[in-house]
């Protein structure tokens, strides 16, 4: 897993700026925020047409697996949830790509955050009504498991040093500075506290919105978001709850502050990418213990954002 550094935070993307290009002239003195400057505006138009044509979710790859431990011969390693590799764009309309399958030891996990006494709210009998239908029609669900969901974060990692002025109240003339980011990634899985039946903690579907309770009653959203669903429907009214889903799908927060979508708990970053459910049996036990059931990992909860020859395919042409 990559280690998350101070860049990480301090991207000017995650204030959402608005579109402001540098200006140049002969002879105008420039200096290292100039170039940020540029940098910015290019990321962040093409961060804002990725997000509005995408969305947020999996654009390829990113098959979460669990991996038993082996405990014996040249195969032997411990047990992990594996990260197969991908691409993803995430709220902000930043890619992420994972080159490689990265994976999470879970045991280590499992232990740090026992210690931390975070698995007894993430802890649930009848776990199988938090995960997909797809989850729930496969493998066998456990009566009661601890629920961890898997977060792609994008980071940006800083990669080589290269002489530079000393910056600050420094006389140092052998001061250096980083002279690239790499798109980079974090991975984290988080238990999630406190969900319900009516609060499942997965992201909204594509198009989803809420309106005002004096524009649209609750009977009126419901039967809106039914079209969007439903083939069958008649073609006006689909067409109508595509309109509205358009008419409504603009966000940018004025305070550049990212508002969590439900999936989000609060000590994970509002731009991170949500990619798979695990459900961890255990038993009826305080405190928790495991149980040697296989983890049942749903990888169906997540946003999809397929490809146009994808679709093409799926549509028939």
């Amino acid at each position: 897993m990559n280690t998350a550094t101070t860049f990480s935070t301090v991207d000017p993307l995650t204030r959402q700026p608005l579109g402001e290009r540098p200006v140049y002239a002969t002879g105008m003195l420039l200096d290292a925020q100039d170039f940020l400057d540029e940098q910015t505006y290019h990321r962040s138009q093409l961060a804002r047409a990725l997000g509005a044509v995408a969305g947020s979710g999996t654009l390829a790859g990113l098959l979460v697996q669990h991996r038993p431990a082996v405990d014996t011969g040249a195969d032997a390693a411990p047990e992990e949830i594996q990260v197969n590799a991908g691409l993803a764009v995430d709220r902000l309309g930043r890619l992420i790509e994972l080159p490689r399958p990265a994976c999470l030891r879970l045991q280590r996990w499992w232990d740090a955050e026992a210690a931390r006494s975070n698995l007894q709210q993430a802890d649930y009998t009848t776990p199988g009504r938090f995960v997909s239908a797809r989850a729930q029609a496969g493998a066998a669900l456990p009566a009661r498991a601890v629920v961890a969901d898997v977060f792609l974060r994008f980071v940006a990692c800083p990669r080589g040093l290269t002489p530079a002025f000393a910056s600050g109240p420094f006389d140092a003339l052998n001061a250096v500075s980083v002279s690239r980011l790499r798109d980079a990634y974090e991975l984290h899985l988080v238990p999630r506290r406190n969900l319900t039946d009516t609060g499942l903690g997965l992201p909204l579907r594509a198009g989803a919105f809420t309106l005002p309770v004096d524009q649209e009653t609750a009977a009126e959203a419901l039967a809106r978001e039914a079209a969007m669903d439903d083939p069958s429907a008649a073609a006006d009214v689909r067409r109508a709850a595509l309109q509205d889903a358009v008419l409504n799908g603009y966000h940018r927060a004025g305070d550049g502050e990212l508002p969590r979508g439900p999936e989000h708990p609060p000590t994970v970053d509002a731009s991170a990418v949500f990619i798979a459910r695990v459900l961890i049996p255990v038993e009826p036990a305080d405190p928790i213990v495991r149980q040697g059931s296989a983890v049942l990992v749903d990888n169906h909860s997540r946003r999809f954002l397929p490809g146009l020859g994808v679709l093409a395919r799926w549509t028939g042409l």
